[in-house]
């Protein structure tokens, strides 16, 4: 449902004080605008949906006296929004004004005349109507939005009434009589009828989901931490951003630092990207131990120097050849503590510390520890975004190594370490920049999508700046 995405975003701004956010979102003017047309829509189906209560009175027909009516069930049917207004209302939320409006609906009436029944249906057309509103926005204990309808007012210029059905052709000799107070009571319930699609609207809110689960490992956190501010241009959102494991709430060793979106009006949407968000999910996946992969030599590309095999390992270690000769080799990898990425002015740095343990696969299958080494590598990134995928390249910047310990004697570790960043230069990198540049595609949010999209990567976060489109 497009609006519980759009009111997250209108609904929610960021103060200077309070919790730090792990993700943040601003919805300019230009955003604000594009919106208009969902919120017309928006409020169109919430007058549609309800029910205008039963309107009951008396009026005086001449020569034929005072006859009792009842109108009920009273339906609009057609409601147009010619010319309208919606902007931010700096500290409550967004404003709506909508003049010139036209509204139709229909129902059944009853009178009795002389002790006489008579029913049948009626349309009513209402003109020159004016209504203005504005739509609070707040955030509860649980982090979810909250909206309620506030400072509304409506005035309508022209009715007219027509029935059908019974003795009509003579009730609307007389409409002009009926005019005045059905004008008056329709006026009376259009901001009520307002409300309550906003109530509607408010207990849907209330089941949000505010997490979502991505993998069997990580559960992130998107609820608001803040209370919104609505400023005169823009309106901003505070998020979590954290991850969890799943089944295991477990606070991550990172906080969140605070960091300010830029003023920019020229894109609808301005997301910022902490690197704590990045790093919560990196500690999650660490400490559920989804770092970690098994490589054989068939898993090994056929253009690396080095092979998984005790002839070709052996010449680090020469002490293996002797011990283990001619056999298969497996190479245990794994994190020993979560990657850590920084966000540098146009630039991302990824530290990842890393273990790999070599294993000689003996005949009958079991595996004999070799050695343990830790590996640590320093990667700069980038990142490229369209309206469809997310990509990036990565180069390495540095990279060491050192024994923990060994059971096949002395390790060349210069030698080793140099032919290791050969390898990763020449043949992994290149392989993993392939697939960045390919790119992944951008899930799709409430059928929302990106248009001309911008990333620029600051210090402490990424900002994305971009347009968005929707489609039904």
């Amino acid at each position: 449902m497009v609006w519980a995405f759009v009111f997250v975003l209108l609904g929610a701004c960021s103060r200077a004080e309070g919790t730090n956010a792990g993700l943040k979102g601003r919805v300019t003017q230009k955003g604000l605008e594009y919106g208009q047309q969902f919120g017309l829509e928006l409020v169109k189906s919430l007058l549609k949906r309800e029910h205008v209560p039963d309107l009951n009175g008396s009026y005086n027909i001449p020569l034929i006296g005072d006859v009792g009516y009842s109108v009920s069930r009273i339906q609009i049917q057609e409601l147009q929004l010619n010319e309208s207004v919606v902007s931010f209302s700096e500290g409550t939320g967004v404003r709506l004004v909508v003049s010139n409006a036209h509204m139709q609906l229909s129902g059944v009436w009853r009178v009795k005349v002389l002790f006489i029944p008579d029913s049948g249906s009626f349309d009513l057309s209402v003109r020159d109507l004016s209504l203005s509103a504005e739509l609070g926005v707040s955030r509860d204990d649980s982090g979810r939005p909250q909206v309620w309808s506030t400072n509304c007012h409506s005035s309508i210029g022209r009715l007219e009434v027509k029935f059908h059905d019974g003795a009509s052709w003579l009730y609307n000799l007389f409409t002009g009589a009926l005019q005045a107070p059905l004008r008056y009571e329709v006026n009376r319930q259009l901001c009520p009828e307002l409300g309550k699609g906003i109530s509607d609207l408010e207990r849907v809110l209330k089941t949000m989901q505010v997490s979502a689960q991505l993998d069997p490992f990580a559960v992130i956190d998107y609820s608001l931490v803040n209370k919104p501010v609505i400023a005169r241009d823009h309106g901003d959102m505070d998020l979590k951003g954290e991850f969890y494991g799943v089944g295991k709430h477990t606070e991550s060793p990172f906080s969140p630092a605070p960091f300010l979106l830029p003023d920019e009006g020229d894109h609808m949407l301005l997301l910022g990207l902490s690197e704590f968000s990045a790093n919560s999910a990196a500690f999650v996946y660490f400490t559920a131990g989804a770092l970690r992969k098994n490589f054989r030599d068939d898993m090994i590309p056929k253009r690396s120097p080095i092979r998984l095999n005790t002839g070709s390992m052996g010449l680090f270690f020469p002490e293996l050849k002797k011990l283990y000769p001619d056999m298969p080799m497996e190479l245990h990898l794994s994190a020993r503590k979560q990657p850590l990425l920084t966000c540098h002015p146009d630039s991302l740095a990824l530290a990842l510390f890393g273990a790999a343990e070599a294993f000689v696969v003996l005949p009958n299958a079991t595996l004999a520890s070799a050695f343990l080494l830790d590996l640590d590598a320093s990667l700069a990134g980038q990142l490229h975004l369209d309206s469809a995928k997310v990509g990036g390249s990565v180069a390495l910047t540095n990279f060491s190594m050192s024994v923990v310990r060994s059971h096949i004697g002395s390790v060349q570790v210069k030698t080793l370490e140099t032919l290791l960043k050969l390898a990763l230069r020449m043949v992994a990198l290149p392989m993993a920049n392939k697939k960045l540049k390919k790119g992944f595609p951008l899930p799709s949010v409430y059928n929302v999508s990106l248009v001309n999209p911008r990333v620029k990567i600051n210090q402490g976060f990424v900002l994305v700046a971009t347009d968005v489109q929707y489609k039904a």
